[in-house]
């Protein structure tokens, strides 16, 4: 499939090329820093950011929380999330 903005410089906020499910971890930092998180469902999502401070966030069903966290607890997070970078 043809990109027409391929000769185009990203910028932070240009829309995101990847996706995947986030899994909740107590023990384990997220494999790529994600530029959002979807929220799919309505709940809690539990972060750590780089500076390793932990925060819990409530969240709606289909909300984007621009944030781009290290590790999303599993200990605080009912929500269901996609990362988005």
């Amino acid at each position: 499939m043809a990109d027409p903005f391929q000769f185009h410089s990203r910028g932070l906020d240009s829309p995101a090329q990847y996706h995947a499910a986030i899994v909740p971890s107590d023990s384990a930092d997220l494999p790529v820093i994600p530029r959002a998180l979807y929220c799919q469902t309505a709940g809690a999502v539990a972060i750590r950011d780089r500076a390793g401070v932990d925060m819990i966030y409530t969240v709606d069903a289909g909300q984007i929380l621009p944030f781009g966290p290290q590790r999303v607890l599993a200990a605080g997070t009912t929500a269901t999330v996609v990362g988005w970078w």
